[in-house]
C-alpha cells in the first residue's frame, strides 16, 4: 500500500520509535496521523491527531476503533519491558508483559481488522523484535511475550488474506530510545528503522528484519539449539 494519502494510527506515539513512525509518516504525505498513548497530552508532535489508547484496555481499544473509523494503516508499537526473568520475576511483571505485546496486540487487531477490511484492506504492521526468536534470563518476560506475537502476527496474516489486509512483522534489536537506556553495545536510529519498516509496507513485504543483529539470529535459526545458545553445548 501506499503511505502517501494513507490514514495510520501508531500506538505509542508519545516518544520513542512511535513517534519516529508517526513523524515519518507526516514526512511522507499520510492524510492523517493518530498518535495513540496512554496519555494524549504527552503526544508533543505537530500535524498528528493525539488519541487516547491503552492498548491494554479492551473498552479503551473500542473507543479507539470508533474514533478512528478511517484508519488504513495500523501500526502496533506500544510495548513495555519490565526486565523480568521466568524464575525470579513477578508473576504480575511476567502478565503485564503478556498482556501489553500479545493480548494488547491481539486487541487492537480484533477491534480494527473490520476498520481496515471496510477501507480497503490496508495494513498492519506489528513492531516485534530480535527476541521474539531468541531470549536470555533477563529478558525472559519480554522474548516470550514477543514469541506469542510472533505467532499472532503469522495467523493474522492467513486470516486477514481474504479481505487484502497485508501483514508486516518489524523485527528489531536495541534502539537508541529510554527503553534501551541501560543496555550497551550499538544500537539503532529509531528514525531509520520506522523508515525501513514503512518502506516494507510500501513494499508488500511480509517481515522486515532491521539491523544487523536481528540479521544475525534470524540466519541461525536453521541450526540447532546449540547454534544460538553456545553455551549449552559446553
Amino acid at each position: 500500500m501506499k503511505i502517501e494519502g494513507s490514514v495510520a494510527l501508531v500506538t505509542g506515539a508519545n516518544r520513542g520509535l512511535g513517534r519516529c513512525f508517526a513523524a515519518a509518516l507526516l514526512d511522507r504525505g499520510a492524510a492523517t496521523v493518530y498518535a495513540a498513548a496512554r496519555r494524549p497530552e504527552t503526544v508533543d508532535l505537530p500535524g498528528v491527531v493525539p488519541l487516547a489508547l491503552d492498548i491494554t484496555d479492551p473498552a479503551s481499544v473500542r473507543a479507539a476503533a470508533e474514533r478512528a473509523r478511517d484508519v488504513n494503516l495500523l501500526i502496533n508499537n506500544a510495548g513495555i519491558s519490565t526486565g523480568s526473568s521466568a524464575l525470579a520475576g513477578t508473576l504480575d511483571d511476567i502478565r503485564l508483559e503478556m498482556e501489553t505485546h500479545y493480548f494488547g496486540t491481539l486487541a487492537m487487531a480484533r477491534e480494527f481488522a473490520p476498520v481496515l477490511g471496510r477501507n480497503g484492506g490496508g495494513a498492519i504492521l506489528n513492531v516485534l523484535s530480535v527476541l521474539s526468536w531468541f531470549t536470555a534470563p533477563r529478558v525472559a518476560a519480554y522474548s516470550a511475550a514477543k514469541a506469542a506475537a510472533l505467532q499472532l502476527t503469522n495467523s493474522l496474516r492467513l486470516e486477514l488474506k481474504e479481505q487484502g489486509t497485508l501483514v508486516t512483522a518489524l523485527h528489531v534489536g536495541y534502539m537508541d530510545t529510554d527503553m534501551a537506556a541501560h543496555a550497551d553495545g550499538p544500537k539503532a536510529d529509531p528514525a531509520e528503522v520506522a523508515a525501513q519498516a514503512l518502506r516494507g509496507i510500501e513494499q508488500g513485504s511480509f517481515e522486515v528484519v532491521a539491523d544487523d543483529t536481528s540479521r544475525y539470529v534470524r540466519a541461525k535459526l536453521s541450526g540447532g539449539v546449540t547454534d544460538l545458545y553456545p553455551q549449552l553445548a559446553s
